[in-house]
């Protein structure tokens, strides 16, 4: 479906298809959605754009969006709106791109002044516009707000099991869990004997510069 806002101008950039999950467990379980992500190609072409003109941005499959670190792709992105190159970025939906507002605000502003549509599975938008930019704030606030709610519902989760005595960490190497959840020592004598060895090596030299 065409939308009144692609002009000849943007059709002569690039329409970018931004792909990410946000953990390793979700590209792996979570299939559907990675097809419906790279469906966008589709959107794109329907939008106007040939199919040689349409990029997939996927570096950052696997990484969070609550921040930029880590985001290779994110950050190619944005620089290649910067350069004039891009005329339509496409994603599923506005969290895929940025679950925090300091960075989605940043790519609202530099789309705008370079004239870089958004769309996402809802509408095409345009961030240079004050009705568009209004639509894609509301939808990152909101972004941001779900981050905020679902860490909140994790945390409270931990201190619940916490105050019960039922939270589980993560093991330093060397203990285990038994069936009925008391920590031991790890059964297998090769790793007992070389912790011990480990110790008794500190115990003699005190530093851990001559341990290692």
């Amino acid at each position: 479906m065409k939308s009144e806002l692609v002009k000849p101008t943007h059709l002569a950039r690039r329409a970018v298809v931004y792909v990410r999950q946000s953990t390793p467990h979700q590209v792996i379980s979570n299939q559907e959605s990675l097809r419906l992500q790279y469906a966008l190609r589709e959107r794109a072409r329907e939008l106007g754009w040939h199919e040689a003109d349409i990029d997939v941005i996927d570096a950052d499959l696997g990484i969070s969006g609550a921040s930029t670190t880590g985001r290779n792709g994110f950050k190619e992105l944005v620089g290649r709106v910067g350069l004039s190159e891009i005329g339509l970025i496409l994603s599923i939906d506005v969290t895929r791109l940025a679950r925090n507002c300091s960075d989605w605000y940043p790519l609202l502003d530099i789309c705008g002044l370079r004239g870089c549509l958004i769309a996402d599975r809802d509408g095409v938008y345009d961030p240079g516009s004050a009705n568009g930019r209004l639509l894609l704030g509301l939808k990152g606030t909101i972004s941001e707000l779900e981050l905020h709610t679902i860490r909140s519902r994790l945390t409270a989760g931990l201190l619940a099991k916490a105050e019960r005595g039922e939270l589980a960490l993560m093991l330093p190497v060397g203990l285990v869990r038994d069936p009925s959840g008391v920590v031991v020592k790890d059964p297998d004598l090769g790793v007992q004997e070389r912790l011990e060895l480990v110790f008794r090596t500190f115990l003699k030299f005190s530093t851990v510069a001559k341990v290692a």
